[in-house]
């Protein structure tokens, strides 16, 4: 059962964590979003794909924001109670660092099933999804428009060009066609209006053309045939779109599909690297989250009679670099360079013990901290740039005053 204590923790945990993990995600979406809208008008795509892009994106997002959110929301909520001295009326009671990270971990503990759900499932397949939908707006299986004022091929054979869309493409106007048959034989077709109609047949559509002319040449006419029309039906057979690739990179892989191919002797050795060391990637990023309590405990508590916030500056610090030390790995380890094992569960056992070092110091030895060293400098360095700026600031007040 929780005790009345474990609630307000989990009360003063709750709020910075879903703060942090919506402000992280929601940073991320937007620095997404505008190359996204760059590129999908680019490829004259319709905009609901950005949504649609944006949606399969969240989970790698949610993977990245989860591990920060749990160590900001314990981070505060225990320096919330160290600031107020709430912490060492807990202590003075008898309560231990250990029994007050019970409420922490079951946050912990819950957040890191989530997260292996989302990096071992829901994220491999979010990304295929994410690289198909890339690969039908280059291809044009979402309906790309034809760009106005652009040369636009249509298959191999066909180029077309139209100077002005009104009514949403429904009216074209400045209309130019050329087209060559596999004969040899190629008509060009200028119109001052036009517009795109439907078939019975998906693969072929129509463009019905008014008031143009058209020039028919093949190698066995001595002239071209030249042809002024008030309307003309042009059929356009729509190139064909090829299939996206299937699951084929070790990132678009469950966990239980990565395991598989690392043990496969058949799998290549190139391939078997990567595939472990994505494995052991998402893995070890997993297994951290459950020393982020103690990480979280030991950056929270300022030295007594301080409000520094230098240990929340570390603590995203540390998590980040962490983060980016994992990525290098996982590049070396599927390179061959080291072994995947070394390369990524070397760096969480430095971490891990630098943690329980902290967590130490903190929780078993009166009155320490484990960051005071860097509390105190950063604290000396403050005040040598204070007195700089006052420096600067006297210097230039007589000369404003003679000016």
């Amino acid at each position: 059962m929780l005790t009345a204590i474990d609630r307000y923790l989990a009360r003063l945990i709750a709020l910075p964590l879903l703060g942090t993990l919506v402000i992280a995600a929601m940073l991320l979406v937007l620095d997404k979003m505008l190359s996204l809208f760059d590129f999908v008008a680019a490829e004259g795509g319709p905009v609901s794909a950005v949504w649609r892009m944006l949606a399969n994106m969240l989970p790698e997002y949610l993977s990245l924001g989860i591990p920060i959110g749990l160590m900001l929301g314990i981070l505060l909520a225990f320096r919330k109670l160290a600031t107020s001295s709430e912490l060492d009326v807990m202590r003075a009671v008898g309560l231990s660092y250990g029994r007050l990270l019970r409420v922490p971990y079951m946050f912990a503990f819950a957040l890191a099933l989530l997260n292996l759900g989302i990096v071992g499932w829901v994220q491999p397949l979010s990304r295929h999804a994410y690289e198909a939908l890339r690969f039908e707006l280059r291809s044009g299986a979402l309906g790309a428009s034809i760009k106005v004022g652009e040369f636009t091929s249509l298959g191999k054979r066909m180029t077309l060009r139209i100077e002005r869309s009104l009514d949403e493409g429904r009216n074209l106007r400045g209309i130019f066609v050329r087209a060559v048959g596999k004969d040899g034989q190629s008509v060009a077709v200028t119109a001052a209006q036009g517009a795109f109609l439907a078939t019975d047949d998906p693969d072929t559509i129509i463009f019905r053309l008014r008031d143009g002319v058209l020039v028919n040449d093949a190698p066995k006419y001595k002239t071209p045939r030249i042809l002024s029309f008030s309307s003309h039906d042009l059929p356009i057979d729509l190139p064909q779109i090829e299939n996206f690739r299937g699951r084929d990179v070790d990132r678009e892989k469950t966990l239980p599909e990565l395991f598989s191919m690392g043990r496969d002797p058949a799998t290549p050795t190139k391939l078997r690297n990567e595939v472990r060391s994505n494995f052991h990637f998402r893995m070890v990023e997993v297994v951290m989250m459950m020393l982020l309590p103690m990480a979280a405990l030991a950056f929270a508590i300022p030295p007594k009679r301080s409000t520094s916030a230098l240990g929340v500056f570390l603590s995203i610090v540390f998590i980040v670099t962490y983060h980016k030390i994992n990525q290098y790995g996982e590049s070396i380890g599927s390179l061959g360079k080291i072994d995947p094992i070394i390369a990524l569960w070397g760096p969480f056992l430095l971490a891990s013990g630098l943690i329980f070092w902290m967590y130490h110091v903190i929780a078993h030895r009166p009155g320490g901290q484990p960051i005071a060293a860097l509390e105190y400098a950063f604290a000396k360095l403050g005040k040598q740039i204070g007195r700089l700026l006052r420096f600067v600031t006297r210097r230039g007040e007589p000369a404003q005053g003679a000016a």
